[in-house]
């Protein structure tokens, strides 16, 4: 492994973006490299957010009010923080998560309910506000996104899939709306490219981060 802190980098983007894709791709590239990552994805990562990986991924579409959504979503993440994410990073190791809090922001607030601000205090609260260190998002159309999607999920989408296109569409607008307002941090990357173009960008966008 070579020297140095760790980073930490989330992967985002709507449904059929490629983010587990790419964040195995990018694992890859970055071990050829000499770092030492670790892979990890939201909600879940490690055995306690698995299970409320499962409470908030299945069954009906309107088995949570929204508010209830986005505490299980600030309840795994904590988890997440505490017993994988901030550890790795102490050891000084690279780590990929395919989304973190960005999906919560653009997933949860869609429909007015909660605010961009009330969702971040969740996070300020459960995981002491622990951001990436670059958030790519991955970016296709909203036909290719829908297109990929049904070729992934084969008709089993989970109850977030599941939202009508309008809520997706939603959701691509708010992941667009926080590149263009967070350019330090987040980076939109045009994932509508072979996988090896668009690994092959994400790994010049981090060449300030491996310096």
């Amino acid at each position: 492994m070579k020297k140095g802190s760790g980073r930490f980098i989330s992967l985002e983007g709507g449904e059929g973006a490629g983010k587990s894709t790419q964040a195995k791709a990018l694992a890859f590239a970055l071990e050829a490299k000499g770092y030492t990552v670790t892979v990890t994805r939201e909600p879940g990562g490690t055995a306690s957010a698995e299970i409320i990986r499962g409470l908030l991924l299945n069954g009906a579409e309107e088995k949570w009010h929204i508010r209830t959504e986005a505490l299980l979503f600030a309840a795994s993440r904590a988890e997440h923080c505490a017993k994988l994410i901030r550890p790795a990073l102490a050891r000084g190791e690279w780590v990929v998560s395919d989304r973190f809090i960005d999906s919560n922001r653009a997933y949860q607030s869609v429909n007015g309910e909660l605010t961009d601000d009330e969702i971040l205090d969740l996070h300020r609260v459960g995981s002491e506000n622990l951001m990436p260190d670059r958030t790519f998002i991955l970016d296709v159309p909203e036909e290719v996104s829908a297109k990929r999607a049904a070729a992934r999920d084969r008709g089993g989408s989970d109850r977030i899939g599941r939202r009508n296109s309008e809520y997706h569409r939603a959701v691509l607008a708010k992941f667009r709306n926080f590149a263009e307002n967070e350019p330090e941090r987040i980076r939109l990357i045009n994932a509508s490219q072979g996988p090896d173009i668009v690994t092959d960008s994400l790994i010049e966008s981090l060449s300030d981060l491996m310096k």
